[in-house]
Formats: structure tokens, C-alpha cells, sequence
């Protein structure tokens, strides 16, 4: 049986891809510093503590793994990333949880680990355009990321390609674009805008106005998480390292991404444009890499994966106004 360690178990993606292992028949360990928020782990054994903890690190690597994936991170939605707030945090926990798992990994003989960057690592200059964003592999560099978020996930992918190189540890890298789905943060300040757009509808009354930051012009793509965890698992389980996007190349404009959001909750809602973080003019996942390597592109429309969203956020608006729990 496949041993599997997911550290971030507790986070959106890493609980969505323990179920994912478990119903592979893997043996899997999770880790984190809290557990799911919304539904109970899958996980055979899930051990609450601090990955930033080098001792705790240590003791979560107690028998060899057949996997490793390291998904923990400080991160959440543009709210978080982009007001500066939080810069120093944010380096300064992904840092350190990287080089812990990282370092502790080599050192016990667990040879292959998943790394999760983000698109946030491409240059600001190639994202000014909101209709022709240049999200290429190979356009990271002159590096010039738009946050400090961005900054350490390079950081830490030459962190672990160094690793590879010197140590013979077996690397994948895959940069995610904007991954969505149910069980998700939706109401704390980490949500990200698909979450945040299906609160905004949820709450609002038919014939009201939502906010929307910025001018709603800007551009993104967003990747439903079993898509997402599906590439994730032919990069870990192929012979290539990457980095590589993970991501769709179904590119709308916030502005859009609401409508198709009022529309499938049977809304008619305005739009109210307020100063708010923004992020970059245009970020669209290119997919030319990742057809070629690992034969992948996403079968999930994005309209269809916002409707399975939707009625999830919903599902929690509901619950919340009433005062009680929703699964």
C-alpha cells in the first residue's frame, strides 16, 4: 500500500486531495495546524501542529513515504495578499514550513515530493494587458512578481529545484491559477473570488448591487479542484519535474465571473465598483506546457464548476443566517 503525507491536510486543497488518495487506496497521513473546516478529514491518521516547528517536522517523519505533498502555506484571496498587511507573515511561514518539510524529507530518505506555487510568481510587467496576460513558463524570469506571496513561492521553487539538483531529491513543481470548489474559505478574509463573488450573490437581494473591487475589467481563469487534483497527480506520478501551470485557459473578467455567478443563482443584480485589491490587470493559465508533457487540459466548465460552488457557498449563507452548522 502507497504511504502518503499531505502537509496543508487542512487547507481547501489539501483535504479535497487526501480524499482523492484515500479513494486510490492510499495510507495517508495529513498535517496541519488546524483541521478541515467544513467536513472531517479522510485521512488515516491526521496530526495537528505547526509546520513552521523543525521538531514537529521531524516527528511527522517517523517511516518512509512513497509521497510527500507539500501544499501548506500563509495565503488566502486578494484581500489578504495584496493590502501589504501581512507581507512579513506571509514570507516568513512559507519559508520556514518549506525548508522544514523540505530539509526533514532529505534528510529520513523521502525522495519524492509535490511542490504547489502559484501563477502569482509571474512578472507584473507581462499582466498589464487584461486581454493578452503572458502566463508562459518561461516568461518568470526578469522575475518582478506583483507580492510578497509571489516572491517567496519563487523563492522557494528554486529552494526545491536546488534540492533536486544537490540532493537528489525527486521534485515536481505545478504553479496553480486560481483553484475553486466547494469547502472552500468563503467568509474569513482568505476567500478568494470565486468564493467571495457566491457570498456576495447568496446574501443579496434579487434587484440589489454587489461590490466589486476595482473596475471588474480585470482578467483571470479559474480551475475547478478536481481538475486541479488530477493534473496534480499525473506531474507527481510522471518522470518530469516542471514547474508547470496548472490552471484553465477559460479567461473572464471579474465583471463576467459575477454575472454567470447572479445568473445561475437566478439573480438580477447590479454592480457597485469600490476601491479594493485588485491584483493584476490580466492572469490567464497557459496550457501549452502541460498538453505536451502530461497530456492534461480541464474537463470542467467553468460555469458548471461555479453552479456546484454556488450552491455550496450558499448552502453555508443560509446555514450562518440561521445559526447553524452546514456541512
Amino acid at each position: 500500500m502507497k504511504r502518503v503525507l499531505v502537509c496543508g491536510a487542512g487547507g481547501f486543497i489539501g483535504h479535497h486531495l487526501v480524499q482523492r488518495l484515500k479513494a486510490e487506496g492510499a495510507w495517508v497521513r495529513g498535517a496541519d495546524l488546524k483541521y478541515p473546516g467544513y467536513s472531517a478529514s479522510g485521512a488515516d491518521e491526521f496530526v495537528l501542529g505547526d509546520l513552521r516547528n523543525q521538531t514537529f517536522v521531524g516527528e511527522l517523519f517517523d517511516q518512509p513515504f512513497d509521497e510527500i505533498y507539500q501544499l501548506a502555506a500563509d495565503m488566502g484571496g486578494a484581500g489578504y495578499i495584496f493590502t501589504g498587511e501581512h507581507d512579513a507573515d506571509v514570507m516568513r511561514n512559507s519559508a520556514l514550513i518549506n525548508l522544514n518539510v523540505l530539509d526533514t524529507a532529505s534528510q529520513t530518505g523521502c525522495r519524492r515530493i509535490f511542490y504547489s506555487s502559484s501563477a502569482c510568481i509571474y512578472p507584473e510587467y507581462n499582466q498589464l494587458d487584461p486581454d493578452n496576460p503572458n502566463c508562459a513558463e518561461d516568461s518568470a524570469y526578469p522575475a518582478a512578481p506583483d507580492s510578497e506571496y509571489g516572491w517567496e513561492k519563487l523563492f522557494s521553487e528554486r529552494l526545491y529545484l536546488s534540492y533536486a539538483r544537490n540532493y537528489g531529491m525527486q521534485v515536481r513543481i505545478a504553479r496553480f491559477h486560481n483553484i475553486f470548489g466547494p469547502q472552500g474559505s468563503w467568509n474569513d478574509g482568505k476567500e478568494k473570488a470565486p468564493a467571495a463573488l457566491c457570498r456576495k450573490v447568496a446574501e443579496a437581494e434579487d434587484g440589489a448591487a454587489i461590490e466589486i473591487w476595482g473596475d471588474g475589467q480585470q482578467t483571470r481563469s479559474f480551475l475547478y479542484i478536481d481538475d486541479c487534483l488530477e493534473a496534480v497527480l499525473r506531474l507527481m506520478r510522471s518522470d518530469w519535474t516542471g514547474p508547470v501551470n496548472i490552471g484553465s485557459e477559460e479567461m473572464v473578467s471579474i465583471n463576467l465571473l459575477a454575472d454567470m455567478i447572479a445568473a445561475i443563482a437566478g439573480k438580477a443584480l447590479g454592480k457597485r465598483h469600490v476601491p479594493g485589491a485588485a491584483g493584476v490587470r490580466g492572469r490567464n493559465s497557459d496550457n501549452r506546457l502541460i498538453r505536451e508533457k502530461l497530456d492534461w487540459e480541464p474537463t470542467l466548465p467553468l460555469h458548471a464548476g461555479l453552479a456546484k460552488t454556488y450552491a455550496w457557498v450558499s448552502q453555508q449563507v443560509s446555514a450562518a443566517q440561521f445559526g447553524i452548522a452546514a456541512e
